[in-house]
């Protein structure tokens, strides 16, 4: 049975589209439901059922020292304040995942990243984001970080700090900081990460 009879834009720029879908409940009745995407009105999901990511997140381990881990403390402006989190970023037209994550550790902390390519496929596949609002996926990229910290390629919307934390440090912000939910699940297993082999959750 299908779920809902008419989608129509409300709301488009280049960065979010804001949608309103007649839906169609267990009952059979119709009701307003309203959801944002980041694709165009053919290629939102429930259309296109694509799977695709729109973005990527990083899990960068620090080459010089296993036992750290690169994250970042950014504002956000909607919850106007600072969040710890993850390198991320949205996947541009011909880039592929690795690349995106290559070019977003560049432009976020100024590292170098290399990725790793090591272990099960199916941890690197898109997972949606927050399905009761958004029909966004991300997938997570996994490798090395090294070099120097700069924020020379940092855009003026973005204010971000690079921090090199080992497992106290991680524990602390998990306990007593504004963090991502994204960045939470991923650091139960940098926690839990041997540095001598810290992908080998992967396997």
């Amino acid at each position: 049975m299908k779920k809902y009879s008419r989608i129509e834009t409300l709301f488009r720029n280049r960065y979010l589209n804001f949608y309103h879908m007649d839906a169609i409940g267990t009952s059979g009745k119709t009701f307003d439901y309203y959801f944002v995407s980041r694709n165009g009105e053919q290629e939102i999901k429930a259309r296109s059922n694509a799977q695709n990511a729109e973005g990527i997140v990083v899990y960068p381990i620090w080459k010089e020292d296993p036992g750290k881990i690169v994250l970042i403390r950014q504002f956000r402006y909607p919850l106007g304040r600072y969040l710890y989190e993850l390198p991320a970023g949205l996947i541009d037209k011909k880039e592929t995942a690795n690349q995106t994550a290559v070019r977003e550790m560049k432009e976020e902390t100024g590292l170098d990243f290399t990725v790793y390519e090591g272990g099960e496929e199916c941890f690197r596949r898109p997972f949606y984001m927050g399905a009761g609002y958004t029909d966004e996926a991300a997938q997570a990229v996994f490798g090395w970080a090294e070099g120097s910290a700069s924020q020379q390629a940092t855009e003026d919307s973005e204010s971000i700090q690079v921090l090199f934390c080992d497992k106290k440090e991680v524990r602390r912000i998990l306990r007593e900081e504004q963090v991502s939910l994204r960045m939470a699940y991923l650091m139960m297993n940098f926690l839990s990460s041997d540095e001598k082999e810290p992908f080998r959750f992967l396997d």
